[in-house]
């Protein structure tokens, strides 16, 4: 098997012994834990604040939800004749306008895109490639994207969008692809964007494992190892940023019976060089992961006004603090990984996002969804750079 595809293999799950903090030994304030109402039972897989009202969501079934409310209420969908379909990504632009990226090879990889809040969907972009299989996407402005797909005869036929309409292959800009080398679709940020021209994309399925790095929007890019495993089953998952320098890589193996390994590791130089981190989360495989107050268009910090209601005044504790997901638990750090604390009891969600500095949203299985709301939790470890 070339690729150990999410949509059909299931994880064999399991923690490793790698060190992590006691929690014992720590007062511990954990977040506010609160179940939503997604309306729908389908898998939920990705999820896109564009605020802290605002929130996409999408998955099996063809299935999107939506929520201008904070989660209070939520609203499904199935966009017509993608019934059959996994949306494994979705980018919120307001309560309007969204984006669902479907996986698959040949046609089941898909884009389609709403202006009118999900009431109708326009299909943008189907891929005629029957080896290529788009695993996820993300967005710098509104009608600025990139879309990455598994390597093909040793290339990535990665797409891009300039007007939010149409998708050119760049694939030539991008270093040759290593024999087998893959992305993950679980989650949808084997992707992942920051201010207005950089973006990175993560792979697997070789070793080693690698970080492809853009500073000019796609036009160049670069290769960088990093310390994570890669195999057949095994790769990087996820990638976010919390600046242009400062970034976190969440990964595994899917191998029932793989040794253990880490899960997780950082970089102060744009992706460059990667450092596991002295601590790991220990819950297995890691789908999904996403910085405090990055959310919305290019990952930025937000505006005031889309900030939390209390006065704080934590935001500088608040940038290092990392949640991490998967399908065998969730756990956060608040210092980039130097320590962790395991969510007791949150596990089959494979998606997680910020609205604001505060609060995030997790997304999984049978359509739940969780609200995470950090709003009084300080800083209880080590601060980083």
């Amino acid at each position: 098997m070339s690729k150990y595809s999410l949509a059909v293999f299931l994880v064999a799950l399991f923690t490793s012994p790698f060190p992590n903090i006691v929690q014992a030994h720590l007062k511990i304030h954990q977040p506010t834990l609160t179940p939503q109402d997604s309306g729908t039972i389908e898998g939920l897989i990705s999820v896109s604040p564009v605020d802290s009202r605002v929130v996409w969501a999408s998955g099996r079934g063809g299935t999107f939800v939506v929520t201008t409310d904070g989660g209070r209420t939520w609203r499904s969908g199935v966009v017509p004749g993608a019934e059959s379909l996994q949306f494994r990504d979705v980018q919120g632009v307001s309560d309007k306008i969204a984006y669902l990226l479907s996986i698959g090879n040949g046609p089941d990889s898909r884009i389609y895109k709403t202006t009118d809040g999900g009431n109708t969907w326009t299909l943008q972009f189907q891929n005629q490639n029957i080896a290529a299989f788009y695993d996820c996407f993300a967005f710098w402005t509104a009608g600025t994207g990139i879309a990455q797909s598994d390597s093909v005869e040793g290339r990535f036929p990665v797409i891009r969008t300039t007007d939010g309409t149409t998708w050119q292959d760049i694939g030539d800009n991008l270093p040759p692809a290593l024999d087998g080398e893959f992305s993950f679709a679980s989650s949808g940020t084997c992707v992942a964007v920051q201010g207005d021209q950089n973006a990175w994309i993560v792979t697997g399925g070789v070793s080693p494992s690698r970080v492809l790095v853009t500073e000019d929007l796609g036009e160049s890019w670069n290769a960088y190892a990093s310390p994570l495993r890669g195999s057949p089953s095994a790769g990087i998952f996820s990638v976010a940023f919390r600046d242009a320098q400062h970034g976190m890589i969440g990964g595994g193996d899917l191998d029932p019976e793989a040794p253990p390994f880490p899960q997780t590791a950082t970089s102060r130089d744009g992706g460059k060089t990667w450092t596991l981190t002295p601590q790991q989360p220990n819950i297995g495989t890691v789908f999904g992961l996403a910085y405090a107050g990055k959310f919305g268009l290019g990952q930025r910090q937000g505006k005031a006004e889309d900030q939390d209601e209390d006065q704080d005044n934590d935001e500088g504790d608040k940038k290092h603090l990392v949640v991490v997901t998967g399908p065998g638990g969730s756990a956060w750090t608040p210092d980039e990984g130097n320590t962790w604390f395991t969510l007791p009891g949150v596990t089959d969600f494979w998606g997680v996002a910020f609205g604001s500095r505060k609060v995030a949203w997790l997304v999984g299985t049978d359509g739940r969804i969780l609200r995470i709301d950090f709003r009084g939790v300080g800083n209880q470890g080590r601060k980083g750079q």
